[in-house]
């Protein structure tokens, strides 16, 4: 499928989700949806029925609370049945909360806890370099993982090793905790800051499937030897109106008349 239908599928599965398992972060999910639309549709070197290929791309969810979009890109891109999907967060399953490699295929590494995701995908980019591989390594962060020291280092670490195998994408939707990013901990002027480290930084709308596609590719041809970071400004709760920017959606789970609702609109505006 392309990837506006798998950022529907996305959607619609996280909403189910989310709603069987009375599990959060659905506004978290929906924010980053379209971003992992256009990387398992268009951009990704992965294999479905050879989920460990050893010159398969890497991606990496730092922010492992939005781990049921990635369970759900992944049953959608036939690493196993969507099936399983029904059973995310619920006692005996293998789809935790957040996101968990333990019998998974298509997972590369366990998080949850914020800050460590770039850290990891540093350590697998500079190997990789070592070893002359070819593929590349995508990590998500969010604004949490920003305010954590270990991405921090790790910023440095790639920008002195220059990692241009390395690409980071922030889903910056402008709210984190129980509030907006800035009044939590400003990160402005966040390019910047990118830049500073040695990245080379690319701003654009992280719902835009062209300018996300665009954005990958002309990374692919980039010769300057940097890693890229691409900060994604992006909408919580995107897709569901009732939803959208509000910071409840960080916790609570879609139930009853909210549950029908939500799936209601997103088959009127995806679908």
């Amino acid at each position: 499928m392309n990837s506006k239908e798998l950022a529907y599928n996305i959607r619609v599965n996280a909403v189910k989700m989310t709603n069987l398992g009375k599990s959060s972060h659905i506004g978290s999910v929906l924010s980053l949806a379209d971003i992992l639309a256009v990387l398992y549709s268009d951009i990704l070197k992965i294999d479905h029925r050879n989920p460990k290929w050893i010159d398969r791309d890497r991606f990496i969810l730092s922010k492992g609370h939005a781990g049921a979009g990635v369970y759900a890109v992944l049953a959608c891109s036939g690493f196993f049945s969507i099936e399983i999907l029904k059973t995310h967060y619920q006692n005996g399953s293998i789809l935790s909360g957040h996101v968990s490699h333990k019998d998974i295929p298509g997972v590369e590494f366990s998080t949850g806890s914020l800050g460590h995701g770039l850290s990891v995908a540093c350590g697998i980019s500079y190997a990789a370099k070592l070893d002359c591989k070819k593929f590349i390594t995508y990590v998500i962060l969010s604004e949490g993982d920003c305010d954590e020291g270990s991405n921090w280092e790790a910023m440095l670490f790639a920008g002195h090793h220059k990692l241009q195998n390395l690409t980071a994408i922030v889903d910056y939707n402008k709210v984190q905790s129980i509030t907006t990013t800035e009044e939590t901990l400003n990160l402005e002027p966040f390019s910047d800051k990118w830049k500073s480290f040695g990245w080379d930084v690319y701003s654009i709308d992280g719902h835009d499937h062209e300018a996300l596609l665009y954005t990958f590719k002309l990374i692919s041809t980039n010769l300057s030897g940097k890693p890229s970071c691409i900060i994604a400004n992006t909408i919580k709760g995107k897709g569901v109106s009732f939803m959208e920017n509000q910071i409840l959606w960080h916790y609570r789970s879609p139930q009853g008349e909210e549950y029908v609702n939500a799936l209601k609109e997103l088959e009127e505006k995806y679908a």
